[in-house]
């Protein structure tokens, strides 16, 4: 499996190689595969709701297709785990996190994606 998220979302789509940037070094999440799911996830989100880093300069409907990719990705990998109990989890947090963004929330999103940090990818 590609190591990083950029490369993962270049390979699942090559055109996307003409938005790709320079992704930092380390991830969010760890660099465990749990950490990995929660990174496509979390970048899927800011496809959505902010500023992804792995891609930029992409018109708002690419985007917003783009991140329901990396979400779809994320919840692939992680289903493929088997522990649906995860799954369950990130579905939740997907969920949540839309919601406190359509009540303008975001502060509440933000802190859902902690606590999913902290129980779905430990990093300590």
């Amino acid at each position: 499996m590609s190591d990083t998220l950029r490369e993962v979302a270049l390979a699942a789509d090559p055109a996307l190689q003409a938005y790709a940037v320079a992704q930092p070094a380390g991830g969010r999440y760890g660099g465990s595969e749990r950490g990995f799911v929660l990174e496509a996830v979390r970048e899927g989100y800011e496809m959505h709701y902010g500023e992804p880093r792995a891609v930029a300069g992409m018109d708002q409907d690419l985007r917003l297709l783009a991140g329901d990719a990396l979400y779809a990705l994320g919840l692939e990998r992680l289903a493929a785990t088997g522990d649906l109990e995860a799954v369950a989890e990130l579905a939740d947090l997907i969920s949540a996190c839309a919601q406190a963004q359509a009540e303008n929330r975001p502060e509440h999103a933000e802190g859902r994606w902690a606590e999913a940090g902290d129980k779905l990818a430990p990093t300590g």
